[in-house]
């Protein structure tokens, strides 16, 4: 489990530097992954820890927002420093173009045409992407292909 070694390495490294908000950010996500080997009863693939990582990254997205309504600058600052150390972890995001060429390769694949294969084209899709993108910009594109299709 490179990716666990590596948020574990980097957390003794934030503690011997004063980083504190690279620390406290670390912590939270090894908590995540701990409890999530604790609900699984053994340890985490890979993939099962950028799952992970990943929710932790949406919590911090909503919680801008939530900021954002509420018009809180200094929390706003403080939920997005956090989301940029865990977005470090997380693979790099695919662009809504390479998203919309494999959705196009997925429905030649299954032979989609019509809104109601969307079920059919996204789990084709959804593990080649594999959380590099928000699965509601996903389906919208997916939806868009096959109704314009």
């Amino acid at each position: 489990m490179v990716l666990k070694e590596d948020l574990q390495n980097d957390l003794q490294n934030a503690i011997r530097s004063g980083d504190n908000l690279k620390r406290d950010t670390l912590r939270m996500a090894l908590t995540a992954i701990k409890l999530a080997e604790v609900e699984k009863r053994g340890p985490l693939d890979e993939a099962a820890t950028i799952s992970v990582l990943q929710k932790e990254a949406k919590v911090q997205l909503e919680a801008i927002e939530d900021a954002q309504k509420a018009g809180r600058e200094d929390l706003i600052k403080q939920f997005d420093s956090i989301l940029k150390i865990l977005e470090t972890y997380l693979p790099e995001p695919l662009t809504e173009e390479e998203v919309m060429q494999l959705a196009k390769d997925a429905i030649l694949e299954v032979g989609g045409e019509t809104p109601q294969d969307m079920g059919k084209v996204m789990g084709v899709l959804m593990p080649r992407i594999k959380g590099r993108m928000d699965g509601k910009k996903v389906s919208q594109i997916v939806r868009n292909l096959l109704h314009d299709g």
